[in-house]
């Protein structure tokens, strides 16, 4: 599988589907928003292709104590064909020499529509070598648990810190675009 590097100038309308099919609105950083970002953080904008076909995307926030695996989509039509498996397992070796976090959706909160969905991927993660670290966190009424790969453990304070880290690039955008 290729790996191109995304970045304002090279994201194109096949990215930016799947990044709006894939997640919720309410989790979603508009996608003007989300390019801004993409050049102002220190972000890995990563998109896999397989002979010119978009097979997913992930983008990762690496930091000194930890790396945080924000965002990972694969197509619908290709999920449950071992593409999230493959894309997942290069994630994986190309950041092993940190820990690793993720936040997802909790597979606990029962009031939801996609409450099996979750469960299939909290036990995607946990075959891949995550675990729980039994901090959440909830925003606009979704519940979010934080899965951990690596050594060490991840607080409250952890995820406070890296929200307010986001939050410090978002406030120095000069104006929110919503395009």
């Amino acid at each position: 599988m290729t790996e191109i590097q995304i970045t304002a100038a090279n994201a194109d309308g096949k990215l930016r589907e799947l990044y709006e099919a894939a997640f919720p609105v309410e989790e979603q950083i508009p996608w003007g928003d989300l390019m801004v970002l993409v050049e102002k953080m220190p972000l890995d904008f990563t998109a896999y292709y397989e002979n010119a076909v978009l097979m997913g995307f992930t983008i990762v926030y690496p930091r000194p104590a930890f790396n945080w695996f924000w965002y990972f989509a694969v197509p619908q039509h290709l999920r449950g064909k071992g593409v999230g498996q493959q894309i997942l397992s290069q994630l994986i070796e190309k950041y092993n020499d940190c820990t690793n976090i993720l936040d997802m959706e909790s597979p606990e909160q029962q009031d939801c529509d996609n409450l099996e969905q979750r469960r299939r991927r909290h036990h995607f993660y946990l075959r891949n070598g995550f675990r729980d670290t039994g901090v959440g966190r909830s925003f606009d009424g979704i519940d979010y648990t934080i899965m951990i790969m690596g050594p060490g453990t991840f607080t409250r304070q952890d995820y406070d810190d890296i929200i307010a880290e986001l939050r410090s690039f978002w406030t120095k955008m000069p104006n929110h675009t919503s395009a």
